[in-house]
């Protein structure tokens, strides 16, 4: 398999924290330090936000009920979060990004993509580039980082998490075809556990079978995704790097390949968006009021329905528990469903977006090229 790549081809590095949340607190607490610690929920209620890698050895994962990692780690310590402290650490560490770059776009307090195709201090490899980036970080806050290299977004988020934690991974353009042809289904953007079960009923287990299928094909099974698996699986990823923007709700979508039309088949279809939605509230430390379900009937008419509380919604299971009620509310349904959506308004935490920010230009690869 060939990949064909720009002569002219951006350099990109994720940086992502290494368990950001729960390592600011092991830094700050030494009594954590080597402790399984869970940022966020309690022994009986609530959701956790963060896991320390010492947790994550015994299965504890964001967005999971408190009780379940508890069940899972009876040790484990629970942290109140405290996002002002995770806010300020945040703003340390974009001060390190922007010594090497302006082109920074955020994807949440512990995420980012830089564009350092201009080598804006002549360090002569990107490589270099994201070493010298992570130990500034360590040496301003104590923290950890990883990265992904890369000559676009996909690849170089996909590397980062290669050589967790406090390690750095490069894909270059000659190696990228075998790097895409043995990743697992799971590991492109997007593609929960719902989805790779659907994926591995249609024989789809890696990138090699995702490219060996036609844009119809995926088109036909996966709606609106088709085209970025179509494309990621060929190493195909245009997005530029750009400065963020402020974005007022999080969301996510399903158009389904046949109508729905029974209430069970619609509460299952919601599930799936839930947990769609659900990662991208917790990876963005967003909270909101106001949860929105949109709903596409099979002659193309469209509905929201919105419904607010007074207090954020912080817990997976409150979401969950509104959106299910909302959905109830329109049942049984007059005719077949072809879309469904949720989306989350009124945010608490702010976040930035990934697709509508236009500030800056992007970086000529002409003018100062950088080498991986």
């Amino acid at each position: 398999m060939q990949i064909e790549v720009p002569s002219a081809h951006r350099k990109i590095i994720h940086i992502d924290m290494d368990a950001f949340f729960a390592s600011v607190e092991q830094r700050d607490n030494p009594a954590l330090r080597g402790k399984p610690v869970a940022v966020g929920g309690s022994a009986q209620r609530g959701v956790v936000a963060a896991a320390s890698y010492e947790a994550r050895v015994f299965g504890v994962r964001s967005a999971m009920p408190s009780v379940t990692a508890k069940r899972r780690c009876p040790q484990l310590v629970f942290v109140k979060p405290r996002f002002d402290v995770y806010k300020t650490v945040s703003r340390q560490i974009r001060e390190v990004f922007a010594r090497y770059t302006d082109l920074i776009e955020p994807l949440s307090l512990d995420e980012a993509y830089l564009d350092v195709t201009r080598d804006k201090q002549a360090v002569g490899s990107a490589i270099r580039v994201a070493r010298r980036i992570r130990q500034e970080i360590l040496a301003e806050t104590g923290l950890t980082a990883s990265a992904g290299i890369s000559y676009n977004k996909f690849l170089a988020k996909i590397a980062s998490d290669q050589n967790k934690p406090n390690g750095q991974f490069v894909v270059l353009p000659r190696d990228a075809a075998a790097f895409i042809a043995g990743l697992p289904a799971r590991r492109f953007y997007g593609v929960g556990p719902r989805t790779a079960e659907r994926m591995a009923g249609l024989g789809i287990h890696t990138g090699a079978d995702l490219r060996a299928q036609s844009l119809g094909f995926l088109q036909q099974h996966f709606g609106k995704s088709a085209e970025y698996l179509y494309r990621a699986s060929r190493g195909e990823d245009e997005r530029p790097v750009r400065p963020d923007r402020q974005r007022k709700s999080i969301g996510g979508e399903r158009t389904y390949a046949r109508d729905l039309q029974q209430d069970g088949e619609l509460v299952a279809a919601l599930d799936d968006i839930i947990d769609l939605v659900w990662e991208r509230i917790v990876r963005q430390s967003a909270s909101g009021r106001t949860l929105t379900l949109k709903m596409k009937y099979a002659d193309f008419q469209q509905i929201t329905r919105a419904r607010s509380v007074d207090l954020p919604i912080m817990a997976r299971a409150q979401f969950a528990n509104l959106a299910h009620a909302i959905l109830a509310g329109l049942l049984p349904v007059p005719r077949g469903v072809r879309l469904l959506g949720l989306s989350l308004s009124g945010l608490e935490t702010p976040v930035v977006d990934a697709d509508a920010a236009s500030a800056v230009g992007e970086a000529s690869p002409a003018q100062y090229p950088l080498e991986f």
